[in-house]
């Protein structure tokens, strides 16, 4: 049997292993996605001056949604990020999925991140 400590281990060295192939820059800075079980964090991030250029979370205040941990909320800070992105002038983007496989809340956030005006 595979515990949550485990997985979580396994994730993190596949996301390791993608870091090593990508990477983000000012003009195209490497879009992060985090979930947990009750939220999901995005954050826009420059890795070659370590600087963290726009973030979003169901953590924020003027969160509305009920539910945090859904498909619905990571759309919402999809979109959200993709506006905060627009206003620092950034419209290109690195998809940095976290080691999380392209499913669910993770595709969620980013299709409505390219809704939005992000390309990636």
């Amino acid at each position: 049997m595979i515990t949550k400590n485990d997985r979580n281990a396994v994730r993190k060295k596949r996301h390791a292993r993608v870091r090593t192939k990508i990477s983000g820059t000012a003009a195209r800075p490497r879009l992060n996605v985090y979930r947990s079980n009750k939220h999901i964090y995005a954050q826009l991030i420059d890795d070659v001056n370590a600087v963290t250029i726009a973030s979003a979370s169901t953590m924020d205040k003027g969160f509305e949604l009920e539910s945090k941990a859904d498909v619905e909320a990571a759309a919402k800070i999809g979109e959200t990020i993709a506006k905060k992105a627009g206003e620092k002038g950034v419209k290109s983007v690195v998809f940095d999925r976290g080691g999380y496989l392209f499913h669910g809340r993770v595709k969620a956030l980013a299709d409505a991140a390219r809704e939005n005006g992000l390309e990636f």
